[in-house]
């Protein structure tokens, strides 16, 4: 199904930049106009990710749901190996779900960058991540990789489905930075490896 009407009247998005529409007031549009089974996809996306959504996003019907639960699952993969790593945690017994990273990630645990760049595509801005001190700077940065990987996604989706979901994502990312607290990101980090220490799988 296609959103041509939809898309035409939101306003237009930019990184780094203030929402241009309230989450509440795209939720209702969103609820409105959306197929049910468009809106199923949306509230998976809506949804926390948890490992039980996590599971249901990997096997959504929809291709750029399951590849966006899988791109986050990589990433926060590549992540915690390396904060692993550094707190000397075993790396093996946190990596989460299958797939191509998870198994790198689990098998090449003595190389530096885990094998990865031995897999197709480009893990630098993944493998960089670990090194950013600063927990509010890491955060921004995962979510401005997150939004470029939602425009890359959707470059050529013109009205579809996907183009709603990757639009509604960018929104929620913008409003998550307009309210998140340097407080809010240290509870995270310290819950984080918190879970790590009692051998959580995350």
């Amino acid at each position: 199904m296609t959103y041509e009407y939809l898309l035409a009247g939101l306003p237009e998005l930019k990184a780094g930049a203030d929402a241009p529409i309230a989450l509440e007031q795209l939720d209702e549009l969103l609820n409105e106009q959306l197929s049910e089974a468009d809106k199923a996809m949306l509230d998976l996306l809506r949804a926390p990710i948890e490992p039980e959504v996590l599971e249901q996003g990997l096997q959504a019907k929809n291709r750029f749901v399951r590849e966006w639960f899988a791109f986050n699952q990589d990433m926060n993969n590549v992540l915690v190996a390396q904060i692993c790593r550094k707190h000397g945690f075993d790396v093996k017994t946190q990596i989460v779900g299958e797939g191509e990273v998870a198994e790198q990630l689990r098998t090449h645990t003595t190389q530096k960058d885990f094998g990865l760049n031995e897999l197709p595509g480009d893990f630098d801005a993944l493998l960089s991540l670990a090194a950013i001190e600063d927990l509010m700077t890491r955060e921004k940065a995962m979510d401005a990789i997150r939004f470029e990987w939602l425009q890359e996604r959707t470059e050529f989706d013109f009205f579809s489905s996907e183009m709603v979901f990757a639009y509604y994502l960018e929104v929620r990312m913008l409003h998550r930075w307009s309210i998140l607290t340097i407080e809010e990101g240290e509870r995270v980090f310290r819950e984080l490896v918190a879970d790590m220490k009692k051998g959580v799988h995350l």
